[in-house]
């Protein structure tokens, strides 16, 4: 069966799973309008917005439209760009933004690497609180290197899957 064109699209329907898919990310720890944001940017078709049509979309505010595009950008999971000819910007997001924001949390879980062996060496290892912390960077020195085999085998796939380009090709 092939798949809806977009003017075939039940409006009711696409607004049910960007609700549904948000309430999901909202589970997993997403704030509740960045997520809303981020399930109606993944479902348009371009998956680009302006802060206008995602307000008329999700029928917030700007201020509310922005804050959630601030959020959603430190996380790597979109990027703001100029309408060319305009200042207004319009909202991406991307094929790979999982990848994106994975990578992103792989400098975070270095930097908390770095600090637990510091932690390591002013409590001492021999001690109970020592051993807890190394343990704790071992478990991140683990997930750190399984992250970078499961990434080169996700680009291989990808690659395989969509082509060179992925989604957006």
């Amino acid at each position: 069966m092939a798949e809806p064109s977009v003017t075939d699209r039940d409006p009711e329907a696409v607004s049910r799973f960007v609700e549904h898919f948000a309430a999901q990310l909202v589970e997993a720890g997403l704030p509740r309008m960045p997520a809303r944001v981020f399930a109606a940017l993944l479902s348009s078709d371009t998956g680009v917005m302006t802060s206008a049509e995602l307000g008329e979309r999700l029928r917030i505010s700007p201020a509310a439209v922005s804050g959630a595009v601030r959020y959603l950008a430190q996380q790597h999971m979109v990027s703001r760009e100029r309408e060319p000819g305009s200042r207004r910007e319009r909202y991406r997001v991307r094929g790979d933004q999982w990848y994106e924001a994975l990578t992103n949390r792989e400098a975070v879980i270095r930097r908390w690497e770095d600090a637990l062996r510091e932690g390591v060496t002013s409590l001492g290892s021999d001690t109970p609180a020592g051993r807890r912390l190394a343990e704790t960077l071992a478990f991140f020195e683990f997930v750190e290197k399984e992250v970078e085999g499961m990434m080169a085998r996700w680009r291989a796939q990808r690659e395989e899957r969509f082509g060179r380009g992925g989604a957006e090709a």
